[in-house]
């Protein structure tokens, strides 16, 4: 049996056509055979230039024989036995979706060991100039910087899983320029726009409640419409947030778990909305506390909570927000209101109060605004007009400061 080489020892020779080929060894077989890989180059000089690099980076590496599978293969591999089962179906669906129409027709029947970090970063150019498949009446073609964003995270986590699997040596994601994730500006609705959204409800029989409910609960759609009367406990006005309610393809709808793992939590909610829903429970026969108004044995289906809501406010007039932006109205009126940002972190369901801070820095500026002006009057009173912190000493013409 011959001996086993290791990855990175390499060899040269010169061609019958004049050119320098050489190879390293980058891999081993399950028969213990090499997996080389071959570098050309018009001279001995550029080749062994060329072959310096490749022995570096593949020093120490030993990738199998799955090295030689596409992209297109490694991504249905990674979608199917890595990732089902470990993330949302909604989210499981939305990678295949990244994958089939932006990834796979760029790169996906090149070998996976081969893709470079040049060849990702021109497949991010075309998809941010030309990757939209359905042309946009504003934008054409072009994708958005959040999307292609998105994409690069999800194509990254699929090729980090490649080098752990002894796929490829290295990410060729990592350290290469992405577009910028730009987020549209979140919409709420304000004081007036919130009264009149709350009148317009009140004219709806059978949407009120729910959406009652969102505005001083703030749940996710999802979260919203997987509500079932186990979770609601009357004697101490609390809501168990258990499950979520996503659309599969096909309109078939799914409970599932929640975002993340704190969107599991118990809720107190306020009195008013507490009422509510016991007196709801009074005449319910689902399971559900938003059953589909026609199949009560099932739940609110979340598409047809975004079509009403689009409906409701297009006869008040109002602005058209997303279904998301009821959560943003409800947690800038709570912070505003004086809410902190770690309680409203937990009936968020946000896994830091760090992040519901980064999320709503609008509403945090002006509370800082607030909470200087108040602390400077508080200092005032005590140390007297004189003294007053934050003084600008330039107005003073002091040329001191405090």
């Amino acid at each position: 049996m011959s001996k086993r080489r290791p990855s990175g020892d390499g060899m040269v020779r010169k061609k019958d056509d004049g050119r320098w080929e050489g190879r390293i060894v980058i891999g081993h077989k399950e028969n213990g055979d090499s997996i080389f890989r071959y570098i050309y180059a018009p001279t001995q000089k550029e080749l062994t230039a060329k072959l310096r690099q490749e022995i570096i980076a593949y020093q120490g590496v030993d990738l199998t024989e799955d090295s030689k599978l596409t992209l297109n293969e490694w991504m249905d591999y990674w979608l199917d036995a890595i990732m089902a089962g470990t993330i949302r179906p909604s989210t499981l669906n939305g990678y295949r979706r990244y994958a089939d129409l932006y990834i796979k027709p760029y790169l996906g029947d090149k070998q996976i060991s081969k893709i470079t970090p040049t060849d990702v970063q021109k497949m991010y150019e075309v998809l941010k100039a030309r990757g939209r498949v359905k042309e946009h009446a504003q934008y054409g073609h072009q994708l958005s910087g959040s999307m292609v964003h998105s994409i690069h995270t999800m194509f990254h986590e699929a090729m980090k899983a490649a080098k752990e699997s002894h796929i490829i040596a290295k990410n060729p994601t990592e350290n290469i320029p992405v577009p910028k994730a730009n987020p549209k500006p979140k919409q709420i609705l304000n004081d007036d726009q919130l009264e009149q959204f709350m009148e317009a409800i009140k004219h709806d029989a059978v949407w009120h409640d729910f959406f009652y409910t969102e505005l001083t609960t703030g749940l996710r759609r999802g979260e919203l419409c997987g509500l079932m009367w186990a979770d609601f406990d009357e004697a101490a006005g609390t809501l168990a947030v258990r499950r979520t309610i996503h659309t599969e393809k096909g309109g078939r709808l799914v409970a599932g778990a929640t975002k993340t793992g704190r969107g599991t939590r118990n809720i107190l909610l306020p009195a008013s909305t507490a009422q509510l829903l016991s007196e709801r429970k009074k005449h319910s026969w689902s399971e559900w506390i938003f059953p589909n108004p026609l199949k009560p044995e099932s739940p609110t289906n979340p598409r047809s909570a975004y079509g009403h809501l689009k409906a409701l406010l297009d006869s008040a007039g109002l602005p058209n927000i997303r279904f998301h932006d009821l959560r943003h109205t409800f947690a800038t009126h709570a912070l505003a209101s004086g809410v902190d940002a770690k309680t409203l972190s937990g009936i968020l369901g946000h896994t830091k109060a760090s992040f519901t801070l980064d999320t709503y820095t609008h509403v945090t500026g002006d509370m800082q605004r607030t909470a200087a002006e108040i602390v400077g009057d508080f200092m005032t009173e005590i140390l007297g007009e004189e003294m007053k912190p934050w003084q600008n000493a330039e107005n003073e013409g002091t040329g001191a400061s405090i």
